[in-house]
This record gives structure tokens, sequence and C-alpha cells, in this order.
């Protein structure tokens, strides 16, 4: 082999060992302050479009994703392009009106992001299923836990209706 061809393997090698270690080390890390990635238990995911409680799954993670990433310019924007697909125009009325009045926002029905969600299939009649949506407001044994139903429309998959649960 040639000097050349071994120095260029040798930097290559040395090249992907440095990016295998910065991608890992923060995952291997954990963390403990927030907004810090962290590595998930989950080895795998998977959904179904057509499925009214896994829509309301994607919209939630997705929607907390955005509102997550305070330094991402684009997070706002995306935020508001999910509640225009998600949410039927008056969804979209009554979320605009609750924020107006609470200055909250109204998809959270809180002025912060919470650190996890959970979507739990409740019950469907007359066109409409809904979903339990279960927020958790930090870690550790005393988390707080506020709750969300979420009415969905059966033949277009929007949400058509989110009522905090007390």
């Amino acid at each position: 082999m040639s000097v050349r061809n071994h120095k260029t393997l040798l930097t290559a090698v040395a090249l992907a060992g440095g990016l295998t270690l910065a991608a890992v080390t923060p995952a291997l890390a954990g963390t403990t302050a927030s907004h810090t990635p962290r590595a998930a238990a989950v080895s795998s995911a998977q959904g179904d479009p057509r499925n009214v409680t896994q829509h309301v799954a994607d919209f939630y993670g997705a929607y907390i994703d955005a509102v997550w990433a305070t330094d991402d310019k684009s997070a706002g924007d995306a935020a508001q392009a999910l509640r225009a697909f998600y949410l039927s125009a008056a969804a979209q009325k009554k979320v605009a009106a609750f924020e107006k009045k609470e200055h909250a926002d109204g998809i959270l029905f809180a002025q912060d992001v919470p650190v996890k969600w959970k979507v739990t299939y409740t019950g469907s009649g007359a066109g409409h299923a809904t979903s339990r949506v279960t927020l958790t407001w930090g870690d550790g044994p005393h988390a707080e836990v506020s709750k969300i139903d979420v009415q969905s429309s059966l033949k277009t998959l929007k949400i058509t209706d989110l009522t905090s649960v007390r």
C-alpha cells in the first residue's frame, strides 16, 4: 500500500472514530439538566397512519419536539404547521381562544413543555374516537402529571376537541 493511501486510510479511520465518539458520548451520559438529549430505552418504534390513537400520538410527539426545541428558529413554524395539519378548523379556533384567555399553550394546557407523554385509546362513538394524553412534567417519583382528553374524527383523523382533565 502506498504512503498516500495509508495516510488517507488512517485519516478516515480517525475521523470515523472521532465522529462516533462525538455521537455516542452524549447518549451514554444521560441527562440531569433540562433540554439535554438522552439515550432512549426504546430500541424500535412503529405506527399506522390509519389508527386514530396513533395519529394523536404522532401529533403530540412531533408538537412537543417542536416546542421543546427553543434554540431552533424553525420550531415555531413547525408547531404551527402541525396544528394546521392535525387539528380541525374548529379545534384550532378553540385552542386560539384558550391561549388568548389563559396566556398558555392550548395544546398542552400549560406554559411549559412536558418531558414525557403517553396516549391511550379510551373509546369511540358517533364517528369520533377519544384518546387520553398523559403529560409528565419532570423526572423522578414526584413528577407532576396532567391529562387531556382528545377527540378525533374517525373519518378524517383530525383532532376535533381537546379538554383538560381535572
